[in-house]
């Protein structure tokens, strides 16, 4: 009888599926289906390029601003798949049926989020490895080593707060409306956020506005990383991207436990 308790408990183990395998099958999948899907690749990789060889490189207005530029379109590169990633992506597979079926499905729900989340930084360490290759080959743009991992961490990690944007979107907007909120929040977050235009070149009142704005935190943060930003502490810019990551993870919770009651 013991034995056969040992062998049972022993056959259990063997069986049962390894969670990490789980989350690194999930994120793998999910990085395939997204690679395969023009209309979310080809604007999240091409957009940022093409405004930093523009702005950044063939129309700069100093040799500063390839440097400025390369921290302000890294964070207008990472910020995109999260947010569309997330928004537009989970909302759409609310609207066709798919996210049911996963929340039915033995596996477990982090892994999905851990895939979205995946495939946010699959995309984001694609963009800063492009940037930085047109930075400094084209641009003339030159940093120590340590500056160069910096930035690039500091904008890849710097992307989760607009995950949690994101998911937030993803589960109260309707699949036909989510593209819209999602441009709406992202475009403009982005131009007050001074991720086109220095910060420095706007009035008050919009310098004011952008102190609310996660992207002005992250771009700030980035900016630090190369001796450009305005001043203010790593705690404060830190501080509010941790808020708003509170904050909008907050209200993806609540969505999704109301959803799951009704």
């Amino acid at each position: 009888m013991m034995n056969s308790i040992v062998t049972n408990q022993h056959t259990e183990l063997l069986t049962k599926p390894s969670l990490l395998r789980i989350y690194f099958m999930e994120a793998k999948c999910e990085i395939l289906r997204v690679l395969r899907t023009p209309d979310f690749t080809i604007p999240a990789l091409i957009f940022p390029i093409m405004f930093y060889t523009f702005f950044g490189i063939i129309f700069t207005m100093g040799p500063k601003m390839p440097t400025y530029l390369l921290a302000t379109y890294g964070t207008f590169g990472v910020i995109g798949p999260a947010l569309f990633s997330f928004g537009v992506g989970i909302a759409i597979e609310r609207g066709q049926g798919w996210f049911d079926l996963k929340e039915v499905s033995p596996m477990p729900a982090s892994a999905y989020i851990i895939a979205r989340i995946a495939v946010t930084f699959f995309f984001s360490l694609a963009t800063v490895i492009l940037l930085f290759t047109m930075a400094a080959v084209f641009g003339g743009v030159a940093l120590f080593t340590s500056q160069w991992l910096l930035l690039a961490t500091v904008l890849i990690l710097g992307s989760l707060p607009f995950c949690a944007i994101g998911l937030a979107i993803g589960l109260y907007v309707s699949s036909s409306g989510a593209p819209a909120i999602v441009n709406l929040i992202y475009l403009p977050m982005a131009f007050l956020s001074g991720l086109w235009i220095p910060i420095m070149m706007f009035p008050e009142l919009m310098k004011t506005i952008a102190n609310v704005l996660p992207a002005y935190h992250l771009a700030q943060l980035s900016l630090k990383v190369v001796s450009m930003d305005i001043g203010d502490s790593v705690f404060l810019h830190l501080g509010v991207l941790a808020a708003y990551f509170i904050l909008f993870m907050f209200f993806a919770a609540k969505a999704y436990y109301k959803k799951d009651k009704s």
